[in-house]
């Protein structure tokens, strides 16, 4: 501001006092920004994640995650699923046209800054009252005609207009950055399900396994009943083992209709005619996720890259606030023709005129300054809402460390214990049998075997689950480079009028995503 005002100092009087000197100073004092300037803040992070192990020094990797990571578990009915619920999930088609909502109020926003053309014309044919007070003596009756052009330009010298273009622009890229945000959320939410559901499995089959061999545990204990071998507690225990054992199949397969009706809805089928054919055991593969270092997941989460331009929008709001309290210039314009009858082409007929206002602030009971304190608090809400935004993010990243490293040691725990408790179970079925054991040692090895084999695939789920949570927690891919540049979002030229209801672009900008 100095230099422009030290640059008005060296011109002459007379200069200034010519018409191109008001033009000179509107192009001069355009240059006036009165926003902050924009420094996002900086964090210092540690060089490796604590989940990993031992604090150390860590390389790049050298395998990055990729856009489909779900690729990375080896199965090709969750590759198809995904596929459909990017295709046509309803949630995401919602987010990605209010991508394009933000892309027009961008435009909308930039036509501020360029001068407006209008035409206007029309006619009249109006009668007098005969009994009209101070009437001159002549016709009763007239005709106006006209038809002029309109031009209105506003020179954006404080910036006001630009910053609320930036405004716009980085609402947009906001817009696109929570687009990338819903479009990880659903893969990882169709995942998890899907594990879910493929956990459900093979407890299913599990269940069902367990009931044939308790029935023949059943015919057993009944048939040594008949033969005065066993008592009836017995055979009552192993009843009671066989219904309670086909009670949690029952509830395994409710649970798993429900979530199979979850996932229709991601992909947008029909609950009622959507089947997932089922599996009966559980293995998909338990990929090692490439975590790389900690300082790279600011660049890698398109929430913390949303929270960042709501930032960026809160500070241009500042200059906004700011241009409030400086004057304001308008032009317009105004000519054509105004005749009472046919006759326009008349040159005597012809009228114009031109102007210009300027208006300013001078009391208004505290409002601009009212206004500009509430855009200083938005901004620094948006500093701590970014802050909690990337703790959060990290603390999302050791959570999930976390989990897939101990669930997987416990998976390999339980599957020892599985081998040892189905060892029993045929040791003292076995012994039963032979009458050198008797019904309740076997019941118990049944249930200690069950419950191991349960246990086992359902930590071999959660391990599954865990991997997609710590994948979601890394951004999925996700890269910021690929949000949109600021004019990227402006979409369609100024002198285009076809082609307007969906922008050609829009799925183009958000594939990359």
């Amino acid at each position: 501001m100095k230099q422009i005002l030290s640059h008005f100092r060296t011109l002459s009087p007379r200069r200034l006092t010519a018409r191109g000197g008001l033009l000179l100073c509107l192009t001069a004092l355009s240059a006036c920004d009165l926003a902050p300037a924009y420094n996002p803040p900086h964090y210092v992070v540690p060089v490796s994640w604590h989940g990993q192990g031992l604090f150390k020094d860590a390389a790049p990797g050298t395998i990055a995650l990729k856009p489909d990571w779900w690729t990375l578990f080896g199965d090709t009915t969750l590759n198809g699923l995904e596929q459909q619920a990017l295709a046509s999930n309803a949630d995401l088609q919602a987010a990605a046209e209010r991508f394009s909502q933000s892309r027009a109020i961008v435009m909308e926003a930039r036509s501020e800054l360029l001068p407006h053309f209008g035409m206007a014309f029309g006619a009249s044919d109006n009668k007098s009252s005969t009994d009209r007070l101070f009437r001159f003596k002549g016709p009763i009756t007239a005709t106006d005609e006209f038809y002029s052009g309109l031009a209105s330009w506003e020179p954006d010298i404080w910036s006001g207009i630009r910053n609320r273009v930036r405004v716009q622009k980085y609402y947009a890229q906001e817009q696109a950055a929570d687009y990338a945000a819903a479009r990880l959320s659903l893969q990882a939410e169709l995942a998890t399900d899907y594990f879910a559901l493929r956990g459900l499995d093979a407890q299913h089959a599990i269940y069902t396994q367990s009931i044939a061999y308790y029935q023949q545990a059943l015919h057993v204990t009944q048939t040594r009943l008949d033969n005065q071998d066993a008592t009836g507690i017995d055979v009552a225990r192993a009843q009671n083992q066989l219904y309670m054992t086909q009670a949690h199949l029952l509830d395994v397969q409710a649970q798993r209709e429900v979530l199979e009706h979850g996932i229709a809805v991601l992909v947008n089928e029909q609950p009622s005619t959507f089947h997932i054919a089922p599996a009966d055991d559980l293995t998909n593969i338990e990929p090692i996720v490439p975590t790389g270092l900690p300082s790279e997941l600011l660049e890698r989460r398109p929430d913390i890259a949303s929270a960042e331009r709501r930032m960026a929008q809160a500070n241009r709001a500042i200059g906004i606030a700011r241009a409030a309290f400086y004057p304001h210039v308008f032009f317009s314009a105004n000519g054509g023709f105004d005749s009472n009858g046919f006759n326009l082409a008349n040159l005597a007929n012809s009228m114009w005129s031109y102007g210009a206002s300027v208006s300013m602030p001078l009391f208004e009971g505290g409002l601009r300054r009212a206004q500009l304190q509430h855009s200083w608090s938005v901004y620094r809400e948006t500093l701590d809402n970014y802050r909690k935004t990337v703790l959060s993010a990290f603390g999302d990243v050791e959570n999930g460390l976390s989990l897939t490293n101990r669930l997987r040691a416990e998976s390999e725990r339980l599957a020892q214990g599985v081998a040892t408790a189905q060892k029993a179970q045929t040791l003292t079925m076995t012994l039963y049998k032979g009458g050198a054991d008797n019904y309740l040692d076997a019941l118990i090895a049944q249930v200690n075997t069950l419950d191991a084999r349960i246990d086992r695939v359902q930590v071999q789920a959660r391990a599954l689950q865990s991997t997609v949570g710590l994948i979601r927690a890394l951004g999925g891919g996700w890269r910021q480079n690929d949000l949109p540049t600021p004019d990227a979002t402006m979409t369609f030229g100024v002198m285009q009028y076809s082609g307007l209801q969906t922008p050609k672009d829009t799925l183009q900008q958000l594939s990359k995503y």
